[in-house]
């Protein structure tokens, strides 16, 4: 059983997933998987290749945005908007736990001029904290598009 948590109408942030969970991914109408995990970062977690193979089969896209909270960077933020704009349907994000998945959806989302405020209660509801970039999240939600 699948650990997704809806971030928004459109987006789900997940820990780790296993090919297994892509059905049930499937069957929410997602149309793009992003794996924010760098490979190899445990010995337990499934390699993004199979996650990859597994995704694609299911008729669904899949990108990598692998990030740690010390390599995070404007790069990222913009892929990430990038994939989501792009996406066409809903978007199963994952890493270890989630939370990355979710801050970076967080910065992407005030870097599309989302309401920080907003953006952090919707992640509160589905059991994530952003106060980690919320200053990040202010900034570039101040800045003009």
């Amino acid at each position: 059983m699948s650990d997704f948590h809806q971030l928004s109408g459109q987006v789900y942030a997940s820990p780790q997933i296993t090919p297994a969970d892509l059905a049930e991914a499937a069957a929410l109408g997602v149309t793009l998987v992003i794996n924010n995990r760098p490979e190899e970062e445990t010995d337990a977690q499934s390699c993004g290749a199979v996650i990859e193979a597994a995704a694609r089969t299911a008729g669904m896209d899949y990108v990598a945005i692998p990030i740690t909270m010390q390599t995070l960077s404007h790069d990222d933020v913009n892929a990430m908007s990038a994939a989501l704009d792009k996406a066409g349907g809903p978007v199963l994000a994952y890493c270890r736990s989630g939370t990355r998945s979710t801050l970076l959806w967080a910065l992407a989302q005030a870097k599309q001029g989302g309401d920080p405020a907003t953006i952090a209660e919707a992640a509160m509801a589905a059991g994530y904290d952003v106060s980690p970039v919320r200053g990040a999240m202010d900034a570039l939600a101040a800045k003009p598009a």
